[in-house]
């Protein structure tokens, strides 16, 4: 029945140098649908959205529009046919003011001027409508990720788009943002809108699709209706073998402080008060103490003071009983390894070959010199084994140039990198954004026998499901302030959530909540 497809991507193969990332996928789209398409990180999932958006061609495979064949050749002819995508990593300028983003390279002119006035109503009319709110007039590297997300939505809702590919929307969301997101898809759909949902999170899936297409290893495993499955069956789907959903460990034993900050303060770019405000804390050898918050309440900031990227304006911290407050970035790694929360702009060099960016911050050691000169030999084999360990799947392996891997496994690349350095203390931002359930699974395991072996492990995560999961003790971080410690045993999701929005908070500095 062509009648009831909007889309149909019939055949699809996609070669990279080393790899097949599409292999023979046939995947429909039905008119006003919310369709998921789901599968580990390396996949193919992205890809293969990426070449229905025409930014990849395909070498075998037809797409056919309302059951015509359609030629993709680049996004603009994806536009023309009513096709918009919002990126994993967004395309943004970030000196461009919101509104100039939304309207760039679909710009209304009468006589070679830009009339903004018309694009302003239209793109406030959208907004209103679907309860996106932005500053029109913000620099996009002023406004947070969130808000960041709603303006690649409403670029495609300006270029008045019918097919919209959301690919790992909610990765950089907190969870008031991503039942806002998951509201909007519904309206979107229920006005005729169709989508594809890029995602490896299963509770998004089964709350917000129709159908879930799995794709593994770039092969097409099977489409299901949503609600005739369940997630341990499409995480099984999704990985190959069965995947334990929760977190295994014994209790935590743990020892002496390794980090303790006193009244620490980092300055805040974006007004004048302090990002971090007088925060006191103490993360001890054996525990993985999480910091929780929405996103833009100075996680960032904290982390950022702690690993030396800014300077702190007050108070000190100590690490392994040494005062680092003033320390250089450097000099703080010989303690810490940092998993950062942007992999882009601080995990990797994008255009370094994985082996290179395995050795950032081991290059200058013994065992990767001979006579002053980096021993390429002990680098390529060191990385090989991380490769292997850490499951790191790219087409040419250790040659393969970062920017070239899926965000999953530039992901893995880098806790492979960081955990390996055995640093008493381990920062880990937002570790498994962006990964599958399998690579979580994994690397919740890991960092679990990182403590075990008596690591002070520092989790900041966004996401509840993992602070719950993962933490032996959890600090709620509000506007700057610590305003609550919970015993993740003691507490659940909704008390969290109302000390994250600043609806509660402890009545002593440092006790427990009241």
């Amino acid at each position: 029945m062509d009648s009831e497809n909007v889309i149909e991507m019939l055949h699809i193969t996609k070669e990279f140098p080393g790899i097949i990332a599409n292999d023979d996928i046939t995947l429909q789209l039905r008119r006003g649908e919310i369709h998921a398409l789901l599968g580990e990180n390396g996949a193919g999932k992205s890809t293969l959205m990426s070449v229905l958006f025409g930014l990849y061609q395909p070498e075998k495979g037809v797409i056919k529009k309302n059951g015509e064949v359609v030629q993709i050749n680049d996004p603009n002819d994806a536009t023309a046919l009513g096709i918009g995508m919002v990126h994993q990593h967004f395309k943004l300028i970030e000196v461009f003011t919101v509104l100039d983003n939304i309207i760039l390279g679909a710009e209304t002119t009468k006589a070679g001027f830009l009339q903004k006035k018309e694009a302003r109503a239209k793109v406030e009319a959208l907004s209103e409508r679907y309860g996106l709110k932005v500053d029109l007039d913000a620099k996009v590297e002023d406004i947070t990720v969130g808000m960041q997300q709603r303006v690649e939505i409403l670029k495609m809702l300006y270029r008045d788009n019918e097919i919209l590919i959301f690919d790992e929307p909610t990765a950089v969301l907190t969870p008031q943002e991503i039942d806002e997101l998951m509201a909007t898809m519904k309206e979107f759909a229920k006005e005729g809108k169709s989508i594809l949902f890029i995602s490896h999170k299963l509770n998004e899936i089964m709350s917000v699709s129709d159908r879930v297409t799995v794709l593994r290893k770039g092969k097409y495993i099977g489409t299901v209706d949503t609600k005739d499955t369940d997630k341990q069956s499409l995480s099984d789907m999704m990985v190959g073998r069965s995947v334990q959903l929760e977190v295994h460990k014994d209790p935590a034993q743990p020892g002496e402080a390794v980090l303790s900050l006193r009244d620490f303060c980092v300055p805040s770019r974006a007004h004048k008060r302090n990002a971090v405000d007088h925060v006191s804390f103490d993360v001890r050898a054996g525990e993985i103490l999480c910091i929780a918050g929405i996103d833009g309440n100075g996680q960032t900031e904290l982390v950022y003071g702690l690993t030396g990227l800014e300077k702190s304006s007050g108070g000190t911290a100590t690490l392994c009983g040494e005062d680092i407050s003033h320390a250089s970035i450097r000099h703080r790694g010989k303690n810490m390894s940092h998993i950062p929360e942007d992999r882009h702009k601080h995990g990797l060099v994008l255009d370094f070959t994985l082996e290179q960016n395995m050795v950032l911050q081991r290059y200058q050691e013994k065992r990767f010199q001979t006579k002053g000169f980096i021993n390429r030999g002990a680098v390529r084999e060191y990385a090989e084994q991380l490769i292997a360990q850490y499951d790191v799947r790219s087409g040419q392996g250790p040659v393969t140039v970062a920017r070239s891997m899926s965000g999953g496994n530039q992901q893995k690349a880098i806790i492979a990198r960081e955990l390996d350095r055995e640093k008493p203390l381990i920062v880990a931002v937002q570790p498994t954004r962006g990964l599958d359930v399998g690579a979580i699974e994994y690397i919740h395991s890991q960092l679990v026998a990182e403590r075990d072996k008596g690591r002070a492990v520092l989790l900041v995560s966004l996401e509840l499901d993992e602070v719950m999961n993962l933490s032996d003790r959890i600090l709620v971080m509000y506007e700057g302030e610590i305003v609550g410690e919970f015993d993740p045993k003691q507490t659940d999701v909704q008390e969290l959530g109302l000390y994250m929005a600043g609806a509660k908070r402890a009545q002593e500095k440092g006790g427990r909540p009241a």
